[in-house]
């Protein structure tokens, strides 16, 4: 009985301890003393640079700041919150970085775990002259070392917007500060006008810094001019804030008004009026335009094709090819997609400054060609300009450059079709991460084009590891919802067993058959460029005229 009793005494100290355990690491701050220790947190104690307002012609300005950035959980005592805050001067402005240190912060946050302390928090902030208050940053750096980096950009755009209006009608004075780093991607996870009332972007924080995802800019002024770049579209103040010593900081100050020197020179189109909406697409009772890329000639005479898809270069005008083809393309009663790449040129003019020959108008001769041989129809056709300019590789001349020279030469190239009304101006990137900053504004697109491949990766071999239509249409989608423009998927396609991509094409059919914002779908039935695929054999798109067929009936079945 004695060793019984000792047994069950164990036992119970052992179940409270582990309950001890449990709640202490759930709640870490739970019994915090009101010390500032408790909450205080060096990840996002950057130095206020300056910042940049459209309102104020671009001037930069460099009011003095103070900063605290803090830590909280669901359990954070209003004490400790006191006592972090009991330093800050009231003749000074504030900001404030809030960081939710919790696994799943996110789900968190927008269930209401964080209301509690997020009022105390409100209830504990001291009366100064303008208080910002800046929630987890740094949210769309492609890492993970906080719990709300990296992850759906819905999720956080929810939280931040809970945070955001939960902190607002505690204290109606804060002003609700949106801070990314202005990664490629920033504007995934814009939370909307209505809860923003001014931009931070972080300069050489520690999530950047581990980033590997895309290259560094050639120098700290460029990359700075591409970080504003990136929030054109939100017409709000921008902070800059840096991480570093005060050699730093003050190098970047220098840097921040030469680079926005730069940017103020090229406002008149880079800062247009955007929107997010619901674009116009296709009437409700009509199907997509369905299309193909098909240089065999292997499914152009179904007839459920449309539109044929022609790829043009310098070299294909000069010799009078494109005028060739695209008359045969009129002569079957099709409307056509011309994608025009320029490079390739005869005249020994240097392809790799083919960006800045377009907006120069170096090539308007072959350019006026084009568009006079289109003319000769009545047919629309969609007209898409150095397209996949945002991948960070090099398989094209136009890749991998500054968005600014991109934007010019489209603008240019679009304008010398002018009068030609059955023209449809097509803005054709990728749709991979912060294709948005290659925008080159609305009064020049007409509609946004996407490729969809089911190739996640090139390193893939298993076709049955490919992601699926849908997935891919619904991540590309999102990220161009700032033009707001109708969508034609110039380019998709599925690789592997007759049996996988006819399954795979019959519920991208369900998707295209649902979605009205797209007017048009065009497959490319072809393998890819051996050249750029290296040791890997390059994957073959090409379908039967079976799993053709197959995919049409299920658009229709869709409808």
């Amino acid at each position: 009985m004695k060793i019984k009793g000792v047994f069950l005494l164990l036992a119970g100290l052992l179940a409270v301890g582990a309950l001890v355990f449990y709640w202490l690491r759930a709640s870490p701050h739970s019994k915090s003393d009101g010390k500032a220790a408790d909450v205080m947190n060096a990840a996002f104690a950057e130095q206020p640079v300056g910042y940049i307002n459209r309102a104020d012609s671009l001037g930069v300005i460099n009011p003095p700041l103070q900063h605290i950035s803090i830590q909280i959980h669901p359990k954070t005592s209003e004490a400790a919150l006191a006592a972090v805050l009991q330093g800050v001067k009231a003749d000074q402005d504030l900001l404030l970085t809030v960081a939710a240190g919790q696994e799943g912060a996110l789900t968190l946050v927008t269930d209401g775990d964080f209301d509690d302390v997020l009022h105390s928090l409100c209830r504990a902030l001291p009366e100064t002259k303008r208080i910002y208050l800046r929630w987890d940053p740094d949210m769309e750096v492609p890492v993970q070392r906080h719990s709300w980096q990296y992850q759906s950009p819905v999720d956080y755009i929810k939280a931040f917007r809970h945070v955001a209006r939960t902190c607002k009608k505690a204290k109606p004075s804060l002003e609700i500060m949106w801070s990314p780093a202005g990664y490629p991607g920033t504007e995934e996870y814009w939370p909307g006008d209505d809860v923003v009332d001014a931009i931070g972007v972080s300069v050489n924080g520690q999530s950047e810094r581990s980033a590997t995802a895309y290259p560094a800019g050639p120098d700290a002024e460029t990359a700075l001019r591409r970080k504003l770049i990136r929030t054109r579209f939100m017409n709000k103040p921008v902070w800059v804030l840096a991480s570093g010593s005060d050699s730093l900081v003050n190098a970047l100050q220098v840097d921040l008004k030469a680079a926005t020197r730069q940017i103020r020179k090229d406002s008149a189109w880079l800062f247009q009026t955007y929107s997010i909406k619901q674009p116009q697409g296709r009437p409700a009772n009509a199907l997509p335009i369905l299309g193909v890329y098909d240089p065999k000639l292997a499914l152009t005479g179904s007839k459920a094709v449309q539109v044929e898809h022609l790829f043009v270069d310098l070299e294909n005008i000069q010799k009078g090819i494109f005028a060739k083809d695209f008359e045969a393309i009129v002569r079957r009663g099709h409307q056509a997609i011309v994608s025009v790449e320029p490079w390739r040129d005869l005249k020994a003019r240097n392809d790799s400054l083919g960006l800045e020959n377009t907006a120069q108008g170096v090539y308007d001769e072959e350019f006026k060609s084009l568009f006079n041989t289109i003319s000769k129809t009545r047919l629309p056709v969609y007209v898409r300009f150095a397209h996949e300019m945002e991948i960070p590789i090099h398989r094209y001349s136009w890749q991998s450059r500054d968005p600014v020279p991109y934007i010019k030469a489209f603008r240019h190239f679009m304008g010398l079709s002018k009068g030609i009304e059955n023209v449809k101006k097509v803005w054709g990137p990728a749709g991979d991460r912060g294709s948005m900053e290659w925008y080159p504004g609305g009064d020049v697109v007409d509609f946004i084009s996407v490729a969809i491949y089911g190739l996640p990766d090139k390193n893939i071999t298993d076709p049955t590891k490919q992601e699926s239509f849908e997935t891919i249409f619904d991540r590309k989608v999102w990220r161009m919802r700032f033009a707001s423009k109708p969508i034609f998927v110039t380019e998709f396609g599925v690789k592997g067993p007759e049996d996988f991509q006819t399954q795979w094409l019959e519920k991208a059919a369900a998707v295209l058959a649902v979605h009205k914002e797209v007017v048009g779908a065009s497959y490319f039935n072809l393998a890819d460029n051996p050249a750029v695929w290296g040791n890997i054999p390059a994957p073959n798109w090409g379908i039967s005229q079976s799993t053709f067929n197959r995919f049409v009936k299920a658009l229709q079945a869709g409808h």
